[in-house]
């Protein structure tokens, strides 16, 4: 595998765990937020943290709502600029699972400096920038600190009609559900941290993760879509249930057509999974009824971080195939069709 490093330490070694695979257990996060007070007194506000939704919205007028988001995590990879990009592709992606347009970015920045070099952190933001620039938007500012980890993010702001705002709440039963991105980017990260990710694996990881949702902005005019969401630390398993509970419905997924990363399957099966796969399955695997003839290996991917993962698309039965075709048009070559959405108590199987 070929990167462009400084002599500086690998960044990945710099901090405890890489990506989203840093974000906390969904338990955990309940209960940090089970305590924070009703949004009723600001009727302008349209989506708070009620539903676990990707973005906060705001309504500025009858034509127009603000969607605000942050997100930032330590290092995926070594190479800064790559980290960098891949923050920034992550960080603009719930602004997307809105349906909206990015109108604008501000970089939040932890290092630990006298550890890592100064131009690796120039690195890192110019890799955050190069991806705003294919956003249309500005990095116009931000905050920084003196940090024990490398960390980096963005807060991001966007703009949609208050009448076509994509919630994570909004799914029918009827529906089908389409996945943009394969699985798996959990799974490499932690082989590139073991030194088993191939140079196949690692551009495959690459690729994916710097692939900016940009069809979200879209959803909102593609006939049938009812809800959106994008899949990132939860897994696929987590931002899915959420999607059950918040719409009221019960999601069937099947294993067999959810797309993968080249490569991954087999990393998977050799036993290679991250710490915050098993956290996520300890957080809500009493709620998902799995298949007793999956392998454990399925379940870890299942649950598997996705830093910089694709949406998952809420979709009309009979508007379904029209836009997966819309999905692979704009890019998304590998993005399936990979469940239903059904009557029944909120929950989800998996066969």
């Amino acid at each position: 595998m070929t990167q462009t490093l400084s002599a500086a330490p690998r960044l990945t070694a710099l901090a405890h765990g890489g990506g989203c695979g840093c974000k906390l257990a969904p338990s955990v996060l309940q209960e940090m937020l089970s305590k924070m007070p009703a949004m009723g007194a600001f009727p302008n506000l349209l989506v708070g943290t009620e539903t676990s939704d990707d973005a906060a919205v705001y309504r500025l007028n009858a034509t127009q709502a603000i969607v605000a988001t942050t997100d930032f995590f330590t290092p995926v990879v070594d190479d800064p600029f790559v980290f960098g990009q891949i923050a920034a592709t992550n960080a603009l992606s719930d602004i997307y699972a809105m349906g909206a347009k990015p109108i604008l970015a501000l970089a939040l920045v932890g290092m630990p400096l006298g550890v890592i070099a100064m131009e690796d952190v120039q690195q890192i933001l110019a890799g955050g920038a190069s991806v705003c620039a294919t956003a249309g938007i500005p990095v116009a500012g931000g905050h920084s600190i003196d940090s024990a980890e490398p960390i980096y993010g963005l807060v991001a702001l966007g703009l949609v009609h208050p009448e076509k705002v994509l919630r994570n709440t909004g799914a029918q039963a009827g529906d089908q559900l389409i996945l943009t991105k394969g699985l798996g980017v959990g799974v490499f990260s932690a082989a590139l941290k073991q030194n088993r990710l191939s140079a196949d694996g690692y551009r495959a990881m690459v690729a994916a993760t710097t692939q900016l949702n940009t069809v979200g902005q879209d959803m909102p005019d593609i006939a049938g879509v009812h809800a959106v969401t994008d899949i990132t630390g939860f897994g696929l398993l987590g931002h899915t249930l959420e999607m059950a509970r918040g719409s009221g419905v019960r999601i069937a997924l099947r294993w067999s057509q959810i797309p993968q990363l080249d490569g991954v399957w087999a990393l998977a099966q050799a036993g290679v999974k991250t710490g915050a796969a098993v956290r996520n399955w300890a957080s809500y695997g009493a709620a998902v009824q799995l298949s007793p003839s999956l392998p454990e290996a399925a379940r870890d991917l299942l649950c598997d971080p996705q830093t910089s993962g694709g949406l998952l698309i809420s979709v009309a039965a009979q508007y379904a195939q029209a836009a997966l075709a819309y999905v692979h048009q704009a890019g998304f070559e590998a993005a399936a069709i990979v469940g239903d959405v059904v009557s029944g108590p909120p929950g989800l199987d998996i066969a």
